[in-house]
């Protein structure tokens, strides 16, 4: 291969780039290569070629097919591109389905449903010639006032890795290869503001934000890996070795494709100043690990090649992500690809799409506070309020297709079907008056609807209240990439809405629709609270059915917060996961205990844990296995989201006050009960010692199980032996037996 073709295939090329925001910087780093010039010696990866405008998918499709025969036929190597598109809450495609945002996959606690989706998202691109998807976000959340947190899954890493490595085996099972984000650290920006510096010591890195991806390699598979924009302790992610090499392949065994942010490797010069020139950037980012250049080749094209001739770049580093490429190219089947016959139909949000997008949606919905108002008993009479109440715009997250692209192409459909609340509920509920009011809008402060408002709440038998979100890119949203907030307060008068509506003395049910998880402590707490809260996080486009199933009784709330619900702005950030002295205690007068623990959620029926018991001791290389009864105690079915929580209670390090250890969804009926038996590989418990070694110290482990990370019944386990060091043959992953013997309805009660 000439340096030339060696280049090409190193880095991506944004066909439809114009005009559009839809990645940071996008105007300023926008390319002045023509296509054909940049294709001539072959190409690495056609960027976003569905995801950039609204493009019919058939006739996209027949062009993809002739370009990749092109580049097959007329340039001397004849080997085609990779494809790549964002599917974080589905494929970002005119036309395509749009699933729930990943926050909202944390909420639901269910990896197996995940992994059936991301089955159906692979589907859809390989049948559209797409080969990688960049998704799934691994960030674990550290302060909600960071615009990006809908696309993160929760703020527990072990729920991050378990659900996001679903993520990928569903993904990757269809053909496609799965790209994590953002490695690593990103999430904990400063302020919770995008791209901002972190300041993360080794042992958090290690402990928090690392584990996730290590799960999605070695027990996912996955293929790929995106830098992060952020800079750790001062030296930019996209520079870093030890991150990108050391860690990520020489550790864990990565052998796939590092792929860069778009523009990160540029971002070197123009962002983090540590280059001075682009060709400088470049020779930073292959040392540091990073193979492919994405969006276009910046860097790695001219000023690489020419940086080359100067010796000022070794061709060996070139060489080394030219050959993992190609080996990307050869596991995709892409060599042996002769693209003949492109699809002339495609159905990209069929019957099974929406199934597991209303399954998702209505499993991830999070029963926060209820006085008996839920479920509606047949209401006449529904005042339907708020700026989310009929709007479909308000379901679906950041990097929906819909919010991210079409929000610049005003008038054009969306190309698929989502029916609003108001429009679900009418069919959830054909016998009564639904009056819609909105109030308000999300942003800004007009109240001059407060009076139609109160007036609808006080004529009907009861009011529902939609507030929330609209999600957007680098400020045309209240949430979102680039979108960052100073208040956690729900945006604009929101709030003054509800209490108005409240104050009617009609029975009042406030629905969350947000991308964040608000201070919404006054809705919960308050004598003045309306009766009921429900908070969903951008439930895509089934959403609206399945709150209309849980409001009216036709389906159980069982959600639980992936993320703690916020006292205030001001405690930010904050983490279930903290130390001692990161919790509330009489030496501050700050209090940041949140509002709702992490892992909270209600139901309509009840539920009792008996006879919790564990193993009493365990080797430090061992596991040990904890067992609990839970019945149902209500007069209705319904589904438990079991949770195992252990402390470390004396360690070398200062250890969280609580650790979820294990977890799973259970459906019970009405008086009936089942065992669930969690081994717990003593590697779940593994921390960073003073050496900076993972290892598993022996000692006393308190444990316990609950319906949220506060605790509940406990017992003690004892780790017995030496100090263990953790290994890749340790296992990861907690399992979870559900006898099925036990699953019934007991005698006394049957």
């Amino acid at each position: 291969m000439t340096l030339e073709e060696k280049l090409a295939q190193i880095v991506g090329f944004w066909v439809d780039q114009g005009d559009e925001v839809v990645a940071p910087m996008a105007g300023e780093m926008a390319t002045s290569a023509r296509y054909e010039d940049a294709t001539r010696h072959g190409l690495g990866h056609l960027t976003r070629v569905y995801g950039t405008r609204p493009v019919d998918p058939v006739e996209r499709a027949e062009w993809l097919w002739a370009e990749q025969r092109r580049l097959r036929s007329q340039t001397r190597l004849g080997i085609p591109a990779i494809v790549h598109e964002e599917c974080l809450t589905g494929l970002a495609a005119w036309q395509a389905a749009t699933f729930p945002t990943p926050l909202a996959w944390g909420a639901a606690f269910d990896p197996e449903l995940v992994e059936e989706m991301g089955e159906a998202i692979g589907r859809s691109m390989r049948e559209l010639g797409v080969h990688q998807g960049l998704a799934p976000v691994l960030d674990v959340v550290r302060d909600p006032r960071w615009g990006r947190v809908d696309e993160c899954i929760a703020e527990d890493p072990y729920v991050v890795g378990t659900i996001g490595t679903s993520y990928v085996r569903g993904l990757q099972s269809a053909g496609i290869h799965a790209t994590l984000k953002h490695f690593v650290g990103y999430s904990a920006s400063q302020a919770g503001r995008n791209h901002a510096p972190t300041q993360i010591g080794p042992r958090e890195l290690a402990d928090v934000f690392l584990p996730p991806f290590e799960m999605a390699i070695r027990d996912g598979g996955a293929r790929s890996v995106m830098n992060a924009y952020t800079e750790i302790d001062g030296i930019p992610v996209a520079s870093t070795p030890e991150y990108l090499t050391e860690i990520l392949r020489e550790q864990w065994g990565f052998d796939g494709v590092v792929v860069s942010d778009y523009f990160a490797v540029a971002f070197l010069k123009t962002m983090h100043g540590i280059a001075e020139d682009l060709a400088e950037a470049a020779r930073l980012s292959l040392a540091a690990g990073i193979d492919v250049e994405l969006p276009t080749g910046d860097a790695y094209a001219a000023p690489l090649a020419e940086a080359v001739r100067a010796g000022r770049v070794p061709e060996e580093l070139i060489d080394q992500a030219v050959l993992r490429v190609l080996q990307q190219k050869e596991d995709l089947g892409l060599l042996d690809e002769a693209f003949e016959t492109p699809p002339t139909a495609v159905d990209l949000d069929d019957p099974q799409h929406r199934d597991i997008a209303r399954r998702l949606a209505q499993e991830s919905v999070i029963l926060l506070s209820n006085d008996g108002v839920l479920p509606l008993a047949e209401p006449r009479r529904v005042a339907l309020i708020g700026p989310n109440a009929d709007s479909s715009e308000a379901l679906m997250g950041c990097y929906s297709f819909a919010n991210h692209v079409l929000a610049h192409h005003p008038g054009t459909p969306l190309g698929f079907e989502i029916p609003t609340l108001r429009e679900a509920l009418g069919a959830a509920l054909p016998a009564a008056e639904i009056r819609t009011v909105a109030g308000c809008a999300v942003t800004g402060d007009d109240r001059s609807g407060f009076t139609e408002a109160a007036e609808a709440a006080a004529a009907a038998d009861v009011a529902i209240v939609v507030v929330g979100d609209r999600a957007g890119l680098f400020g045309r949203g209240t949430v979102g990439e680039g979108n960052d907030v100073e208040s956690l307060e729900l945006p604009g008068v929101q709030r003054a809405l509800v209490e108005t509506v409240a104050a009617t003395g009609t029975p009042t049910v406030m629905v969350v629709l947000t991308g964040r998880p608000y201070a919404i402590g006054w809705a919960l707490d308050d004598a003045s609270a309306p009766a009921a809260v429900l908070q969903t996080f951008f439930p895509g486009e089934e959403g609206a059915t399945a709150l209309a199933a849980i409001l009216t009784g036709h389906a159980e709330p069982s959600g639980r917060l992936p993320v703690s619900l916020p006292r205030s702005a001001g405690a930010q950030p904050f983490t279930y996961l903290h130390p001692i002295l990161g919790g509330a205690s009489e030496i501050t007068s700050a209090d940041s205990t949140p509002v709702r623990p992490f892992g909270f959620g209600l139901g309509y029926t009840s539920f009792a844990y008996e006879t919790f018991e564990a193993d009493e001791a365990a080797p430090t290389d061992g596991a040990f296995t904890v067992r609990v009864r839970v019945r149902n105690t209500g007069e209705r079915p319904g589904t438990e989201v079991v949770q195992l929580y252990g402390r470390d209670v004396v360690a070398s390090v200062t250890r969280p006050v609580a650790q979820l250890l294990g977890y799973r969804r259970v459906e019970l009926a009405p008086g009936a009960e089942t065992t669930l038996a969690f081994r717990v590989p003593t590697a779940r418990l593994a921390l960073t010692d003073r050496r900076l070694h993972r290892v598993v110290e022996p000692g006393e482990i308190e444990v316990w199980v609950g319906t949220s990370a506060q605790r509940a019944a406990e017992a003690n386990v004892q780790l017995t032996g030496p100090v263990h060091s953790v290994t890749a043959a340790d296992p990861r992953i907690t399992e979870v037996e559900v006898d099925p013997a036990t699953a019934r309805v007991p005698a006394a009660t049957s």
